[in-house]
């Protein structure tokens, strides 16, 4: 920084104003300050800044599975919320979800010294694992069910269910058969309950859900256990790719959508609507769940502790091609 001054013939004081955006520097000052940390390609030291002010401006983030649409794409929205608050991001990514790895990712990032931390808790053990937060360490859970003691922000995942049963059933099908995720994943759960709960208000019987890993082989498996069953007529499947295996398990069978049996998926994937026939859909808005995510965590690290929050995004409906009114 005093060589910055030097070079810029001004004081350090007044660099340090330049570097925090400080609205009291004159342009022209401004501007030679600029120049002279371009020129002498000066970057601040984060972890001297860190030392002083007591804050790194970092936020820690646990994540499973990255590889699956939903828990990517809430990272993504997360990452971007977190800059747009002013933040670096630190992921820790995890292969497997047991309490001993969520805590070992949990005390990697404290010691890290992130000002808070958001774990994406799409599982119910990685939820439990949420009572070993370090202490005084702030924390938010994405989709972390009543994840003990810490604040939440999730998509309802019952409306959704809700949303896509009574979408079927408005269009005259008797019933709806569901294609669940896998039964630890509180998304799953949440989808399933939905489906469970607009079939019981409509007086319809559920049938046996079957049971899917969130993969297209899955759903490809279910499809073809489902075409031959020659009274299915609607389905819902609890995410857009298993739907794209149900699909495909339909063709090969004869089973022509939407003409004989209805599908509608969950997540609005960008390649849903390049299905055959584009793939009706509910979608979640990961955007939002990052950006309540990090409003949430900035208020604890504001201001003095809080009540946990629970903020709840709604799903939305998306209507396309692959539903159509029962035959007959």
């Amino acid at each position: 920084m005093a060589d910055v001054a030097k070079e810029a013939g001004v004081s350090h004081q007044t660099v340090s104003r330049v570097l925090n955006d400080h609205p009291n520097v004159r342009g022209e000052t401004r501007t030679r300050v600029l120049e002279a940390i371009d020129k002498l390609g000066y970057r601040r030291n984060l972890v001297a800044r860190a030392l002083v002010t007591k804050h790194s401006r970092t936020l820690g983030v646990v994540s499973f599975d990255t590889t699956l649409y939903g828990p990517a794409s809430t990272v993504y929205g997360i990452e971007r919320a977190a800059r747009s608050a002013g933040y670096f991001v630190s992921i820790v990514s995890l292969k497997s979800i047991d309490r001993a790895g969520v805590r070992d990712a949990l005390d990697y990032l404290a010691d890290q010294a992130v000002d808070g931390i958001v774990v994406v808790a799409p599982q119910r053990s990685a939820a439990q694992a949420l009572a070993d937060v370090p202490l005084g360490v702030p924390t938010v859970a994405v989709e972390g069910g009543e994840a003990g003691g810490v604040s939440v922000v999730c998509v309802d995942q019952v409306a959704g269910g809700r949303l896509a049963t009574e979408h079927l059933l408005s269009l005259g099908h008797e019933t709806v058969w569901h294609v669940g995720g896998p039964s630890d994943w509180l998304e799953a759960e949440g989808r399933v309950s939905g489906w469970r709960a607009a079939l019981e208000q409509a007086g319809r019987e559920a049938p046996q859900p079957l049971a899917g890993d969130w993969s297209p082989r899955s759903g490809y498996e279910a499809g073809r256990s489902l075409a031959s069953m020659r009274n299915v007529t609607a389905v819902f499947v609890a995410n857009d790719q298993m739907a794209l295996g149900v699909l495909r398990a339909f063709t090969e069978q004869g089973v022509r959508v939407p003409e004989r049996v209805s599908v509608v998926g969950f997540d609005d994937i960008p390649e849903s609507e390049f299905f055959s026939p584009p793939l009706t859909t509910i979608r979640q808005d990961f955007d939002a769940v990052g950006r309540h995510s990090i409003e949430v965590l900035v208020r604890q690290l504001q201001g003095s502790p809080q009540e946990r929050e629970r903020l709840v995004v709604p799903p939305r409906f998306v209507a396309r091609a692959s539903t159509a009114r029962a035959a007959g």
